[in-house]
């Protein structure tokens, strides 16, 4: 009976568990739509806007027309990482930590030897691994997720712009997960400053950049306004990305538990019904056995 006990045990937590997956399950879908929707509504402006502004860099003749495009040797690096506030989301920012690992060893790996590789964290998962390996971070932002809108990202935007001109830094990159849908994250790192023109196939040269352009009221003022609000716009799409992409991978992974948890309650009612027809059987031949040796 003992054992018995054990499967029934071991059945009501696999339900329990089963119904704290399927409401994470929902109540990820439900973030997941308006986290959709936004970066939806959000990514053509600014993938347009973006490519204006590298195209304009490629019309830019010097450095010193925009402090954003100036090209300076890559001493200090400074990397933003942006991973998720909780975890039950698979693979998720496991992914984001290889890749930033990655990229500072590959990439970065003479600035790092250096101790001139720095890292600014979004996201507690992320702030929690780097700290307790002794990463150099700088900063970390684990509250943007809670009031996610333009207004929130704006400051933090401008904080880099600012680091970029005083030179405290000479490249600065975003590490995050680009949502493609709720089953599939792309990892993506991308530059941020300084701002460079995107050299299409086959031109080798910043002039040989196809930028036409008629600039009202004129190219400074355009250049003054037009760079800083893409940046900013690109951070605030960075994150908007990651935590669509973060809902996604929370609700497939709660799906995939779910699913689990109901093949796993299945093979458990098989071997507790197996258990109970040996039980039921097993008491039967010793009523019988007692009935035949009363008899005699």
């Amino acid at each position: 009976m003992g054992g018995l006990k054990e499967v029934r045990i071991r059945i009501a937590s696999v339900k329990s568990t089963q119904q704290i997956t399927s409401a994470m399950k929902m109540v990820a879908a439900s973030k997941l739509r308006k986290a959709q929707n936004a970066i939806l509504k959000l990514r053509p402006y600014a993938s347009k806007l973006r490519n204006m502004l590298q195209n304009l860099s490629g019309s830019i003749e010097n450095s010193s027309e925009s402090v954003y495009s100036e090209l300076r040797e890559p001493e200090k690096i400074l990397l933003i990482v942006i991973a998720s506030n909780r975890g039950l989301c698979g693979a998720f920012n496991s992914n984001i930590m290889k890749a930033t690992l990655a990229l500072m060893a590959d990439k970065y790996q003479g600035q790092f030897n250096k101790g001139n590789v720095s890292l600014i964290t979004i996201g507690k998962r992320a702030t929690e691994y780097f700290t307790k390996r002794n990463y150099k971070v700088i900063g970390h932002h684990d509250d943007f997720f809670d009031h996610l809108n333009f207004s929130t990202i704006s400051p933090f935007a401008e904080s880099l712009m600012q680091s970029f001109v005083k030179k405290e830094f000479d490249r600065i990159e975003i590490v995050y997960n680009q949502f493609k849908n709720a089953a599939v994250q792309k990892l993506v790192s991308e530059q941020f400053l300084p701002v460079v023109a995107d050299t299409p196939q086959g031109t080798t040269a910043k002039n040989e950049i196809s930028a036409d352009y008629i600039f009202e009221p004129d190219k400074e003022t355009v250049i003054r306004e037009l760079i800083p609000k893409t940046l900013r716009i690109q951070i605030f799409k960075a994150i908007l990305d990651s935590f669509a992409a973060e809902m996604g991978a929370r609700m497939t992974s709660m799906q995939q538990a779910t699913d689990n948890a109901k093949e796993l309650l299945k093979n458990l009612n098989i071997t507790y019904n197996k258990a109970r027809q040996n039980q039921i059987t097993n008491e039967l031949i010793e009523i019988v056995s007692g009935a035949e040796a009363l008899k005699g």
